[in-house]
């Protein structure tokens, strides 16, 4: 599928200054495809090297964050489980993480040996994934162009620590998802505060657009609705 006018009408219509980026669960590297050797602190890291172009990063890359790792299923070898327990164990006895809550972490339920990042705009395979970073008022449009804003229907969960559980969240969903996104997300990517994380499952990418074409013609006509009543309060 060619991705190319999908990534430029959502960033058209969002008015977004991050351009799309896309990732997909792969069994080995595709052919053609850079192979990461880059270290990184965190997976979530790999989601801003993905807007400099297409690569492919194995698993044990996604290792330097445990957390990170779970989340995106990768089986992890012994030292890095240690690590895992520590780290978890940590965010407990400093009240960021209750006991209960390790085990209901969501992850990819897909085995894989790596994941394939890069543009959407440039992505060489069927993505499972696109990543969007949103201001609120994008978000705001993101969330009523995946129907979650109607009452008849159940509200978008927007969630939050890990900001990667997002991505199974919407991979098994085949929904669209809001992340409010962690501490780890916001230091490892140098993400602005003002940014929320939305994942799109790739296969709905151009239902979506379509989607959103509707929303934000709505949108501005309500905002001139509203601005010209506005103005006879002026």
């Amino acid at each position: 599928m060619e991705y190319a006018h999908v990534a430029a009408r959502i960033s058209e219509l969002l008015s977004a200054d991050f351009a799309p980026v896309a990732l997909t669960f792969v069994d080995a590297p595709p052919d053609g495809v850079a192979v990461s050797t880059e270290a990184v602190p965190s997976s979530c890291n790999f989601w801003r090297v993905a807007e400099k172009g297409v690569f492919y990063a194995a698993a044990e890359q996604h290792f330097n964050c445990p957390v990170g790792a779970m989340v995106m299923g990768f089986e992890l070898p012994p030292a890095t489980g240690e690590q895992l327990g520590g780290l978890v164990q940590s965010m407990c006895d400093a009240r960021y993480l209750d006991p209960d809550e390790a085990a209901n972490i969501p992850t990819v339920k897909r085995k894989s040996s790596g994941i394939v990042y890069g543009p959407l705009a440039e992505f060489p395979t069927a993505a499972d994934l696109v990543l969007l970073w949103l201001t609120p008022a994008q978000a705001m449009v993101y969330n009523e162009a995946a129907g979650n804003a109607k009452w008849t229907s159940t509200p978008m969960d927007v969630s939050g620590r890990p900001g990667c559980a997002a991505l199974p969240l919407a991979l098994e969903s085949q929904a669209p998802r809001l992340a409010l996104g962690c501490i780890g997300m916001r230091t490892f990517t140098d993400i602005a505060d003002d940014r929320i994380l939305a994942v799109l499952p790739g296969g709905k990418a151009e239902e979506f657009v379509a989607a959103l074409e509707v929303t934000v013609t709505a949108n501005a006509g309500m905002k001139q609705f509203y601005e010209t009543a506005k103005a006879t309060f002026a």
